[in-house]
């Protein structure tokens, strides 16, 4: 039953809070006109502030005010970029881009307002009593505007902020070109042998004479050629294609980009940007992240190279040749087939299981269940394409509402490529004192439905569903009372956290049974000795994962490492290096890190993946040996209060010694990869 938008805000006003939703602009003048009556807003919102006799200031009228003129102004950003990465219409994603270029400038800009600094320094200096989320509010806001420089010298400040300004302009650009890169690759039928047929019948791949058309931009279409085509040169072209993207336009931006970085973090007095962006996380330096890595890495390398070794004994086998060797562009290929042969276990077969809108609702009761919640459709008041759709999130014991999650959840042409969350509305207390509903996006590529068959999933892409759901939950589910700390606003390498312990739900025999059934036969649910195979096989490819994500972490904070003023950067040939010595060789000619999106938002936080896997699995331990097990109302409801609710509101290792009961440790991660504790 679709619901009235009207009744949801009345519901919403009984709670003492608000719902709206983003009024979309629909053409490229409303967007530019947009911001700038943001701007113009929030400048005058500052104005007011700063004007104030500090013999009045409070919390309310200073920090309170800030952080609302900020949120104010950051929630029209927010859908403007949301537009930039999702609409079909060119001309709108063009007008976005260069909007929220402008609103890059003006953002960096507040920082080096010297009045309103002078303003919340002077309400500091008066020593106000604070404690909780506020003190910590004060102490964030005083610690950025040092970290910004406002306590350096008038040339050095200004220095910093023109660096800045250059540097947001630069870093769109980069994920721009990302977004708009394409590659179109023609293969026959014989080129694509065994890449499964839903794949090749999937809309716009097969061409009137015969052939088949593949995008190397396409994540989805990416893992279909590399899992599943036999012929290797088929695989060596898609990769090699994949990995030149955006090596023209990405290259050169990424070499001035991380001088930027690096004369940043010097004249804020940092060595490195590395150490200037771990700063301010759980980690809290570079080095104790390369320690972390090289611990991670060392306690891989024999499960790796041993992975590695048993996927060259079924390629030599395969091809005849005893002497093959596993390239990057097979290692996908043949990891799939080892996981078949050993295991028994076909990703492919596996996807007959994973209709999507079964998994969709799937997870919607199941987590309903957990976290005492509901969800409802709603009718969008406006697309921005066809198939997008709308969901209410309630508690579901009182009926408050708490948020709502807009799903663009196919791909096309133009939409951001990958999967993720994107924030639009963040969870916070209004001026009025009504607490603001949240309202978030899940933005997926999941195959298209063919005819007379449902988009179906790989059991990975139900994780990434679990994944992505979670980041949108953890915006919801907030309680926090600032816009700084709402929801996903957290330290960097924590904010995999949630989002990252959702994903052992999809590896759960009673919870699977909840959706998982094949649609071919509704009856047909997994058999148990199949998940066991199914998580036998993915401990047994974990050396190769979590080498793989140890390169890519190593190549960030390599590349942010210190570097002299007259250094030569070539960030293509040092990522490369760091690649191939770490994991597998690039191919000539490839520039993974001209298309590595995370190099701009996760600079020097990629190794957060890893970093929050390890303290996922040691809270997934409280679930795992429960007697409920992941269908625990009472633990689902401590997560949702302990992990989820605060927000960045608390320190987070306070979060999760308060939900383990304990500090956290490093053993049951290293236990869920097939890893000795004692590596």
């Amino acid at each position: 039953m679709n619901l009235n938008l009207r009744d949801i805000g009345k519901s919403a006003s009984e709670f003492g809070a608000a719902f709206e939703l983003p009024p979309f602009e629909i053409e490229p003048e409303a967007i530019r006109s947009s911001v700038k009556e943001a701007i113009s807003r929030a400048d005058s919102a500052m104005d007011e502030l700063a004007a104030l006799d500090h013999s009045t200031r409070n919390f309310e009228n200073t920090a309170a005010a800030f952080d609302r003129l900020l949120c104010d102004s950051g929630v029209v950003a927010s859908r403007i970029y949301l537009l930039k990465e999702v609409h079909p219409d060119s001309s709108i994603r063009e007008a976005a881009t260069e909007a929220i270029k402008e609103f890059q400038q003006w953002a960096v800009g507040i920082d080096y307002r010297e009045d309103v600094y002078e303003a919340f320094k002077a309400y500091v200096d008066s020593q106000p009593e604070l404690e909780g989320e506020a003190l910590r509010f004060v102490g964030d806001v005083m610690r950025d505007y040092r970290r910004s420089g406002m306590s350096l010298p008038p040339a050095d400040r200004s220095r910093v902020e023109a660096l800045r300004k250059e540097l947001a302009d630069l870093e769109t650009d980069f994920r721009s070109n990302i977004t708009a890169a394409k590659a179109e690759l023609e293969f026959t039928a014989e080129e694509l042998a065994g890449v499964p047929e839903s794949f090749l019948n999937s809309p716009g791949i097969r061409t009137e004479k015969g052939t088949y058309v593949v995008q190397a931009n396409i994540t989805w279409h990416a893992m279909m050629v590399m899992d599943y085509a036999r012929s290797e040169e088929t695989r060596r072209r898609f990769n090699e294609t994949r990995l030149r993207l955006c090596r023209e336009e990405n290259g050169p931006i990424l070499n001035r980009i991380l001088l930027l970085r690096q004369d940043i973090a010097s004249i804020l007095g940092y060595d490195s940007w590395a150490d200037y962006r771990t700063e301010v996380r759980m980690a809290g330096t570079s080095s104790a992240v390369h320690s972390f890595l090289n611990e991670l890495r060392n306690g891989l390398r024999q499960k790796f190279l041993g992975e590695i070794e048993s996927f060259r004994k079924i390629k030599a086998e395969s091809t005849g040749n005893p002497g093959a060797e596993i390239h990057l562009h097979d290692f996908r290929f043949y990891q799939n087939l080892y996981k078949k042969q050993a295991f028994q276990v076909d990703d492919e077969e596996l996807r007959n299981f994973f209709p999507y809108d079964r998994v969709l609702q799937g997870m919607f009761d199941i987590f309903g269940l957990v976290f005492g919640i509901r969800l409802e459709r709603v009718d969008p008041p406006v697309k921005w394409v066809d198939d997008l759709e709308l969901y209410m999130v309630r508690d579901e014991e009182s009926g408050r509402p708490l948020g709502a999650m807009y799903l663009d959840m196919f791909p096309r042409e133009g939409k951001f490529n990958h999967f993720a969350q994107f924030g639009l509305i963040p969870g916070h207390r209004r001026r009025d004192g009504l607490y603001q509903c949240p309202v978030v996006a899940l933005i997926c590529n999941f195959a298209l439905p063919e005819e007379g068959k449902p988009s179906l999933l790989t059991h990975n892409e139900v994780e990434t569903l679990f994944h992505e759901f979670g980041h949108a939950m953890h915006s919801i589910l907030t309680q926090a009372e600032t816009n700084h700390f709402s929801g996903t606003s957290v330290d960097h390498d924590f904010v995999e956290v949630p989002s990252q312990i959702l994903e052992f739900w999809a590896w759960d025999k009673a919870v699977l049974d909840r959706f998982a059934r094949d649609h071919r036969d509704d009856t047909r649910t997994i058999p148990a000795d199949l998940l066991d195979k199914m998580k036998d096989a993915s401990k047994a490819v974990k050396g190769t994962h979590y080498t793989r994500q140890v390169a890519f972490s190593l190549l960030d904070m390599n590349l942010h490492r210190h570097r002299n003023r007259d250094e030569t950067v070539d960030a293509i040939d040092e990522a490369n290096a760091i690649l191939n010595d770490v994991f597998l060789p690039q191919p000539e000619g490839g520039a993974f890190a001209a298309y590595f999106g995370h190099l701009s938002g996760y600079d020097a936080g990629y190794y957060s993946y890893a970093w929050a896997d390890a303290i996922a699995a040691d809270l997934d331990t409280v679930f795992r040996d429960s007697s409920k097990r992941y269908l625990n109302p009472g633990d689902g409801r401590r997560l949702r209060e302990s992990i989820f609710a605060p927000g960045g509101s608390r320190d987070p290792n306070e979060l999760v010694k308060e939900f383990l009961g304990r500090s956290s440790s490093l053993k049951p991660f290293l236990e869920s990869i097939g890893a000795a504790a004692d590596n």
